[in-house]
């Protein structure tokens, strides 16, 4: 009796078909390989999910690092809650490792980007490689992030150390400044974070409209931004997260003239 072979069930995600489809058929030929392939972000969620319900889940997703390119390509993105909402590569990588974190992501590359390699695998990405590399180097690296190894083309090391190094300080210096806020300061940031306005985190905190007022301008001026989006952004770097859903309460305006609302 022969000895059964694990199977790798591999995803390939890009959005130019002949791409896709050759690679899907290359890959096919591996005796221990199975391959679908989707084209777009949705459409390899919904392949994910459809997977994972029928007890067949995917190990390794290939995702091309430019899905979807738009305005919003090479940009970093937080995970999606909405699956219509990924737009790009990076945020793929990002929804798919919140939802199924097992899951191992390679992301194809047309041409060395060291920011964007650090972005991919701050997101959560096990490996970078070209889109022209060779099958044989494309399945070492598929078998290597399943023996959890993190696959980048030597070229890249030092340009995504350098990035990764400065987005931990970037990280590091934003943490610092959110810290200097009073727990209250955090509370209200945590809300403009939500995307609440003035009016609704006066009602969420049950303060003034006035007093809220106050607490904007001074985490603005804590934080050393000029504007609530800024402020956002900081927060995020830090790792601030949303202030919880409350129940009745929605989102006005966040921002007027660059100004709290």
């Amino acid at each position: 009796m022969g000895v059964s072979v694990a199977r790798i069930r591999v995803l390939v995600v890009d959005d130019h078909r002949i791409f896709a489809e050759s690679l899907a058929a290359a890959l096919a030929a591996e005796p221990d390989v199975d391959v679908a392939a989707a084209g777009s972000g949705p459409a390899a969620l919904r392949c994910l999910d459809r997977g994972a319900a029928e007890g067949r889940r995917f190990d390794v997703l290939l995702v091309d690092a430019e899905l979807g390119a738009g305005p919003a390509a090479g940009a970093a993105h937080p995970a999606p809650a909405d699956p219509e909402a990924v737009v790009d590569g990076i945020s793929l990588v990002a929804g798919v490792r919140r939802a199924q974190p097992a899951l191992r992501t390679v992301v194809l590359a047309e041409k060395d980007d060291p920011h964007r390699a650090a972005l991919a695998l701050q997101a959560g990405a096990s490996g970078w490689v070209a889109k022209d590399c060779s099958l044989q180097r494309l399945l070492a690296v598929v078998r290597g992030v399943l023996r959890d190894e993190t696959h980048l083309p030597p070229a890249l090391l030092t340009g995504v150390l350098r990035e990764l190094t400065a987005a931990r300080k970037h990280r590091t210096d934003s943490e610092r400044l959110v810290e200097s806020l009073t727990p209250r300061e955090r509370e209200v940031l945590r809300c403009m974070v939500a995307g609440l306005g003035r009016k609704a985190v006066a009602e969420r905190l049950f303060l003034s409209p006035h007093t809220v007022r106050t607490h904007m301008q001074n985490v603005l001026g804590k934080l050393g931004v000029h504007s609530t989006l800024a402020a956002v952004a900081l927060a995020r770097r830090a790792g601030v997260g949303p202030a919880e859903p409350a129940a009745g309460l929605a989102g006005d305006v966040v921002e007027r003239g660059g100004q709290p609302a």
